[in-house]
This record gives C-alpha cells, sequence and structure tokens, in this order.
C-alpha cells in the first residue's frame, strides 16, 4: 500500500492535497496487496467527497477496477455513499459497469437496502449511458480498463484450461 492509499483511507483530506502536487504519487496506481484498489476506491468505500473530489481532479482514473471487477461506484452504493456516488458521477464515472459476478453498483445498493442509492442510481445509469453514446460518436476512447480485461480473459483462458486438463485426465483414467 502506497502512502498516498494510507492517507485516503485514513481519511487525511490535507495530507492527500499534499501529497497529489508531487508527481511521484499517482492516483491510478492499483495496490497488489488489497486486490488492485487504487486511491479513488478508498475514497468510495469511505464516502469521502471531498478526497473523491481532489483525486479526480489530479487525474484519478473512475474507470480502474479492483481485481473483482469493481469501480468506485460500486464501493460507494455497497456502503450507502450518496454523496460520493453524486461526486463521482459529476466526473462521469461509470455508474453501470458490471463486476466479475454481474453485478452492477445498483444491484449492491439493492442488496445492502441503500434506497436513497437505488433510486439515484437509477437515473445515474440512464445518464451514463447517454454520455458514454455521445463520447464514442465524437471518437473519444472509452471507459474501459484494459488492464482489468485482459486479466479478466486470462483467467477465463486458465479456467478453461485447467477444465480441460481435468476433463481429459478423468477420461484417461477410465
Amino acid at each position: 500500500m502506497t502512502e498516498l492509499h494510507q492517507v485516503v483511507a485514513a481519511g487525511d483530506f490535507e495530507k492527500v492535497k499534499e501529497l497529489l502536487k508531487n508527481p511521484k504519487y499517482n492516483p491510478n496506481n492499483k495496490d497488489v496487496d488489497w486486490s488492485y484498489k487504487t486511491p479513488l476506491h478508498w475514497a468510495a468505500a469511505n464516502g469521502d467527497s471531498d478526497i473523491i473530489k481532489v483525486l479526480l481532479e489530479n487525474g484519478a482514473n473512475p474507470c480502474l477496477r479492483t481485481v473483482h471487477g469493481w469501480t468506485p461506484a460500486h464501493y460507494a452504493a455497497e456502503s450507502g455513499h450518496i454523496a460520493a456516488l453524486r461526486m463521482l458521477h459529476s466526473f462521469h464515472a461509470p455508474m453501470d459497469k458490471q463486476d466479475c459476478c454481474g453485478d452492477k453498483p445498483i444491484r449492491l445498493a439493492e442488496i445492502y437496502g441503500k434506497e436513497d442509492c437505488v433510486r439515484f442510481l437509477q437515473k445515474a445509469e440512464l445518464e451514463y449511458q447517454d454520455f458514454r453514446e455521445k463520447i464514442s460518436e465524437e471518437g473519444i476512447s472509452n471507459d474501459s480498463d484494459e488492464e482489468w480485461l485482459q486479466q479478466s480473459k486470462e483467467y477465463e483462458e486458465d479456467i478453461a484450461f485447467r477444465t480441460r486438463r481435468k476433463t481429459k485426465s478423468r477420461l484417461s483414467v477410465r
């Protein structure tokens, strides 16, 4: 966990601002020991709108995903942090991405009974889809996390390989 991850997780707004002045602190650094969470994931999980805003203003990418496919919006929705969701949405963070189990942030809000988040996300998903269509028409790059997509593909290929090997092994025993 980097120092930036730590101060974001601790909610130290002034220290976050101070660290972001130094280019060595990358707001998009994925922490391999914590499921590839970025500082923005931590801020969203904590519901810290001020830190979310300063991270986004300093280049944090709201499209990055954890190893399980969670975006910052998933974390905010799970915890019921409506202000964090609003802040992410105001910076055009994806509100409708599915994680590796197929769950969108709205589903997490439903599961945990965060009704205000559910109502907000119903509207925010549609607005984000309109935004995605608009930027696509303008030829602007998409909102995916290419590294996560590649890792997911490799994981699926590994599972398929293991399944084939297991099946082949069972057949040779007979």
